[in-house]
């Protein structure tokens, strides 16, 4: 909004030319989103707390989580609010690339917003039944594809069904219409689930998600810039600099959450706030054409999955060739996802989150070394 309303009176009002700079309105959208959470996470966490809409901890949590019980969750609607609104008001809102970004996350914070309401509000302990959940991510997952093949959006050389490869210069490859729908649909499911898992300690999922935010800005930044993306010998991309304002709120908003939900967590943000996040890193992913970084930025959410997958998949074949009390004594991990093993291995939740972090940065590190790397 601001970039349409401001910059017109830059004669007459010396300084307002500013507002044309990407990267200046990602600085403001980024301390808008953590202002927009800090005045509002009070008022929510009240709100909340008097309407008794607070954490179930499952039965086969570890022991420490106990005294998490009664929490207030569905934190998300801070993180949704913060990330929407300055986006809206410092991105351009004459391209495609803001708006999708935008549909992607509400679209997701709407499905755990009723899995939340379903679960804390109604007392149904099973939430949205996971397959109703699946169809709706699936759902859009094959919206946001065909929208992309048969509206397309301006993606330079690149053609809309093509995707770019990480090390290399230049090098990117095309799907078949049908592949590439499949492709985005997991690559959304993927991405929401993967950051519902690791939202299990306070901090841990808004953390990594300010990392995760902040990195993909800088993509973001120079795959929308023609000097920038020249110099690096990566695609460029039209329009997609608006990305890393969308992205600077989501960071925004991650940070003033992290606020209220760091150790000992005032509020979670339950699955209206993981599954949006999840949303929107996976699409902000697909519209840059960078699918593969996704791996790498999120490699701590990567761990999270693929450790229950993992778990899963080890459990059901001992319990096939040896029986259900060898498959429950003998498990892969001692409890998944991936944070639950290292607490019961005697890690403390905080230094389980630090440490975490810390491995987020290097993941996040590792995705930007690809720019010269090639």
């Amino acid at each position: 909004m601001f970039y349409h309303l401001l910059p017109p009176f830059a004669d007459a009002i010396p300084g307002l030319g500013v507002f044309t700079y990407i990267s200046f309105r990602a600085a403001g959208a980024t301390v808008t989103a953590m202002f927009l959470s800090f005045v509002t996470g009070p008022w929510v966490i009240r709100t909340l707390r008097a309407r008794k809409v607070s954490q179930v901890i499952r039965e086969d949590a570890p022991a420490g989580h106990r005294e998490k019980q009664g929490t207030p969750t569905m934190g998300g609607l801070i993180i949704l609010l913060a990330t929407v609104v300055p986006t809206l008001l410092w991105a351009r809102l004459d391209t495609r690339f803001t708006f999708t970004a935008v549909a992607a996350t509400m679209w997701m914070a709407a499905i755990g917003f009723l899995d939340d309401y379903l679960k804390v509000v109604q007392k149904k302990p099973r939430g949205l039944v996971a397959r109703y959940k699946l169809i709706g991510q699936v759902t859009f997952g094959l919206i946001l594809a065909a929208y992309l093949l048969f509206i397309p959006l301006d993606t330079g050389s690149l053609a809309p069904n093509e995707t770019t490869v990480p090390f290399f210069k230049y090098f990117s490859f095309s799907l078949p219409p049908i592949l590439f729908m499949m492709f985005v649909t997991f690559i959304m499911t993927a991405s929401s689930n993967s950051v519902n898992l690791t939202d299990g300690l306070d901090g841990l999922a808004s953390g990594l998600t300010v990392i995760a935010a902040a990195a993909f800005a800088i993509f973001a930044y120079l795959i929308g810039n023609t000097v920038a993306s020249e110099y690096l010998l990566i695609y460029y991309i039209p329009g997609a600099g608006e990305l890393s304002v969308f992205c600077a709120s989501l960071m925004g908003a991650a940070i003033g959450f992290l606020w209220f939900n760091s150790h000992p967590a005032e509020i979670m943000m339950g699955d209206t706030g993981s599954l949006a996040i999840g949303g929107a890193l996976g699409t902000v992913a697909i519209l840059l054409k960078s699918e593969f970084l996704l791996l790498l930025i999120g490699g701590v959410f990567v761990a999270e999955t693929m450790s229950v997958l993992i778990q899963t998949s080890v459990f059901k074949w001992r319990k096939r060739r040896h029986g259900i009390e060898y498959a429950r004594q003998n498990r892969f991990f001692r409890m998944a996802p991936l944070h639950h093993h290292f607490e019961l291995s005697g890690w403390t939740e905080s230094k389980i989150v630090i440490r975490f972090y810390i491995l987020g940065l290097l993941c996040a590190l590792v995705a930007l070394a690809t720019l010269k790397i090639r």
